[in-house]
């Protein structure tokens, strides 16, 4: 096809995206046609211009180019460049936005062809530094993955955190495609059409830099071109374009962001399209067929730590993501530039190539791990558990993508001590807790770690697992097994006056006033509820029908924390529940001397423990 009729064929197809994204939008009645229009002829040009290659057929094909909306909120271009692909209807276009249509408000794997749930702005861009280190790093396959961008979007953090990673690594396999329309959601942008604002920024980052119209089919078609010459860097297509292009009265026109075209204006704007080929098709470029190698699980050595022996969790976090790569060949780890501390540096040196450095961006973290799980990888994201909090929108919109991402958060409460408050997770199993199907881990000793790690590489779904700073002794031995959903009763009899339900370092506090309470003829059962969501709740209703009280203690604030989960366990079970949990503002200190003044100790379990047998 020579370059006049291959312009022609793309225009006819613009068109009838155009037709597409108002006729959907104004039939469901909200949408944001503006924001797809102003993107058109960019995505008309990747899919049909012989730049984007991908199987329809196959939409987890290895070698698929990928396509990330970043500015998810442009939803209604993504179906109709489907939809003028031939992989949907438009019978399917006119349930876009209905209760049950894969076709959401912004896009969710619900339909397959998406790579990952966006809408929250920002974050488009990381999880495509995730899918582009696969490609060159993992799997080392020749697809490209796009990101269309938003100029709003650009304020976010998240961006530049992206942005610089991407350069670090040397992504030219990553290609941002920024839509400079101008309007934000309330009028103008930070620089609103002020190209070279963002090309200057941009390349300052360490991308290459393409700067064109973006409604102009040869500049846009010669841009793609020019991205496959780039050599260690990648590329950012900056667009200047107009948001509502194509409908006359809304074109570069502030109060239309998020506002569908009722029908007389609807009608107005299918006069402005002129005559559609509804018949019209584009046709996608198809990937080099390629084979994956398969590497066979292998049984992992055994793990070996002495009863007793003090050991840190967050030092058989390391080990075992270690000792346990042989069986889980597709773990690859990303590290917030603490895995010294995290542990992780274990992992790094001794399978180099499966570990990432993000520095200190958790956000991007949290964006890479899922465009990494997107390629079928099995991601072990860590950080101190006090900085993943910043990430939690990446988190809460990993659940949309029906992740597959292991957190890790280590220095987790007041016992990491002197640090001080800045560095202490007090929030994190709330956060946690609040992931729908997600799963709270909390291991006590170094076997329990070893466990649960490998627990977490087995179970499909997010997985939060809590580490500590501080050393504890091996509870218990390398034959003991454990389950999502279950606990430990660690200390128990028939006359226990009460049942302390710990996990973590309190575990061990629990552990010391059972060792006090014992001597002076006084029993209560010990409860290792390593398992925080799903929580244990057979057992617990056991405990609270056999003994006079329930006592929770944690290294936690108390909202959300294992008070709060205990409790919603039992339901309306009628018992006795006293929530020790840190309750004052923390400050440095030594971790006992933290423990103590924040009544979460040994000594603050057997007051608890007396008083509540006094009642």
């Amino acid at each position: 096809m020579n370059s006049i009729k291959k312009i022609e064929k793309l225009e006819a197809l613009a068109r009838l995206m155009r037709y597409h994204i108002l006729t959907m939008t104004t039939h469901a009645g909200s949408g944001h046609p503006t924001s797809s229009l102003s993107a058109t002829e960019l995505m008309a040009a990747l899919m049909f211009g012989g730049i984007f290659r991908y199987d329809a057929e196959q939409p987890r094909h290895p070698n698929n180019d990928r396509l990330i909306f970043s500015k998810g909120h442009a939803s209604p271009l993504y179906y109709a460049m489907w939809a003028a692909a031939g992989q949907l209807s438009e019978a399917d276009l006119l349930t876009y936005r209905q209760f049950g249509s894969p076709l959401e408000g912004h896009p969710t794997p619900a339909l397959p062809f998406v790579e990952a749930a966006t809408g929250s702005l920002g974050q488009g861009l990381s999880i495509g530094v995730g899918l582009a280190l696969n490609a060159k790093y993992l799997d080392k396959l020749g697809y490209r993955t796009y990101v269309l961008l938003g100029d709003s979007e650009m304020a976010e953090g998240s961006q530049w955190e992206a942005l610089q990673i991407a350069a670090h690594y040397k992504l030219n396999n990553l290609i941002g495609i920024l839509d400079v329309n101008r309007l934000g959601q309330r009028g103008e942008t930070m620089y609103g059409h002020d190209l070279a604002a963002y090309e200057k920024r941009i390349a300052a980052f360490g991308w290459e830099t393409l700067i064109i119209d973006g409604h102009a089919y040869p500049a846009v078609l010669e841009a793609y071109h020019q991205t496959f010459e780039a050599t260690d860097r990648p590329v950012m297509i900056i667009a200047k374009t107009i948001k509502g292009k194509g409908v006359s009265f809304v074109e570069d026109q502030n109060g239309w962001h998020g506002v569908a075209l009722n029908e007389e204006d609807y009608q107005r704007a299918l006069k402005e399209l002129g005559h559609v080929d509804k018949s019209v098709r584009g046709r996608i470029l198809a990937p080099e067929p390629v084979a994956l190698p398969q590497v066979a699980p292998r049984l992992p050595e055994p793990m070996h730590y002495p009863a007793g022996q003090a050991v840190a969790t967050r030092d058989a976090y390391g080990n075992a993501l270690k000792r346990l790569y042989p069986q889980f060949p597709q773990i690859v780890a990303v590290d917030g530039e603490v895995s010294n501390s995290t542990r992780t540096e274990i992992f790094k040196d001794a399978y180099p190539d499966r570990f990432f450095e993000m520095y200190i961006a958790e956000q991007n973290l949290a964006g890479v791990a899922l465009g990494l799980q997107r390629r079928e990888k099995i991601p072990f994201a860590s950080s101190f558990a006090a900085f993943l909090t910043r990430a939690f929108d990446q988190v809460r919109m990993s659940q949309y993508s029906d992740a597959n991402i292991k957190f890790v958060g280590s220095h987790a409460g007041t016992s990491i001590g002197e640090d001080g408050p800045s560095q202490m997770a007090l929030e994190d199993i709330a956060m946690f807790r609040a992931i729908h199907d997600g799963v709270v881990l909390y291991p006590s000793d170094a076997v329990a770690t070893e466990k649960i790690v490998e627990l977490a590489a087995r179970h499909k779904g997010i997985v939060y697992i809590r580490t500590t700073r501080m050393k504890t002794p091996v509870v218990y031995g390398a034959d003991e097994e454990f389950s999502i959903g279950g606990s430990k009763i660690l200390k128990q009899s028939d006359r226990d006056a009460a049942t302390v339900i710990a996990a973590g370092a309190t575990l061990h506090e629990a552990l010391k006033a059972y060792a006090a309470l014992i001597k002076e003829g006084l029993a209560i059962r010990v409860i290792d509820l390593y398992s925080i969501k799903p929580i244990d709740v057979q057992t617990l209703r056991q405990a609270a029908e056999e003994t006079p009280c329930l006592i929770t203690v944690e290294d936690h604030y108390p909202e959300g924390g294992i008070g709060e989960a205990v409790r919603s366990g039992l339901g309306m079970a009628r018992v006795a529940l006293v929530a020790l949990a840190v309750r004052k503002k923390p400050k440095s200190g030594k971790p006992q001397e933290l423990l103590d003044y924040e009544e979460i100790s040994a000594a603050a379990i057997i007051r608890a423990v007396k008083a509540n047998v006094n009642k």
